[in-house]
């Protein structure tokens, strides 16, 4: 039998007393519920993460305007911008997580990872850690694999929906997988990669999901943004052995908690926060105007 991945604390020993890695583990899951090959899980993998890269690229060279008029090839003017506010590979971190979710704005195609509001957090992450570090892509397998088992945990013991939890379970969820596969990939231990997950939900808690006229595009393309550095900090902090001081577990409970005492306002509903906002309203309005097609009269007997 497999691990069902109920929580952090059980995944380690189940690790530990069946002697096998983290994404072995998740690898066990996926083929005894799916009725699959490891090969072909890897595959499918290799296949997303190459869907990920594409995203990325696809963000960072075609036009990318939504209808709304509120997504304007943001990702291309940071990637091209001559003034680098820390580093170069700062950079194109932001703009590569600023990429992926624009094509996603524009009816792009991208990996719901763990849904399509943060889609971008994942790829520009991992891309950007490729580059650094040179990877192989079987070597970002791997991370993606730890990724999935991290995701597993919360969906069981919080929630990875915005609707459910806020935008903490949606960006705030996958950049806790970004900050667990890049310390897997850099070869940290378990314990650090669990507390890279906690570190990063911790600088998440609370984060209302307010999406202005109800699009996925603002505030949530920046915030794929800010959530893929905040992912790069936990990890830089977690493979430095600095400890999280509150477990995992209950960081993902806390997390739970917020989410169920939230208000429904603040939930995917477009009912407050920026979306309440008077510009938020405004742009409401006419993006409602917008979608709506004018029928001529018909015409009517004499």
């Amino acid at each position: 039998m497999c691990y069902l991945f109920e929580s952090f604390k059980g995944w380690k020993s189940y690790c530990e007393e069946k002697q096998v890695s983290l994404p072995e583990s998740v690898i066990e899951y996926e083929v005894e519920q799916k009725n699959a090959e490891s090969e072909t899980i890897k595959a499918g993998l290799l296949n997303a993460y190459q869907v990920m890269k594409d995203a990325v690229k696809t963000g960072l060279t075609e036009e990318m305007t939504s209808r709304s008029g509120m997504i304007n090839n943001g990702a291309k003017k940071v990637f091209n911008h001559p003034l680098s506010v820390l580093s170069p590979e700062f950079q194109k971190l932001i703009a590569r997580a600023l990429a992926a979710k624009e094509v996603n704005s524009c009816m792009g195609r991208v990996v719901a990872a763990p849904t399509a509001g943060a889609s971008g957090i994942l790829p520009g992450t991992l891309v950007t850690l490729q580059e650094i570090h040179g990877f192989e892509d079987h070597e970002i397998v791997d991370g993606l694999l730890v990724g999935a088992g991290i995701a597993l945990i919360i969906e069981e013991k919080a929630s990875l929906a915005g609707a459910v939890g806020g935008c903490q379970a949606e960006t705030g969820s996958a950049a806790a997988m970004a900050a667990g596969a890049m310390v897997y990939c850099l070869g940290g231990s378990t314990d650090q990669v669990f507390n890279a997950v906690a570190i990063t939900i911790q600088c998440m808690l609370g984060l209302v999901c307010d999406p202005v006229a109800g699009l996925v595009e603002v505030p949530c393309v920046v915030r794929n943004a800010s959530a893929a550095s905040i992912a790069f900090s936990s990890s830089q902090i977690a493979i430095a052995d600095v400890d999280s001081v509150i477990p995992v577990d209950e960081c993902v409970d806390a997390m739970g908690e917020i989410g169920a005492s939230m208000e429904s306002r603040y939930k995917e509903t477009a009912m407050g926060g920026l979306a309440a906002t008077l510009t938020g309203q405004n742009i409401s309005k006419k993006v409602l105007i917008q979608d709506i097609e004018i029928l001529p009269d018909e015409e009517l007997p004499e």
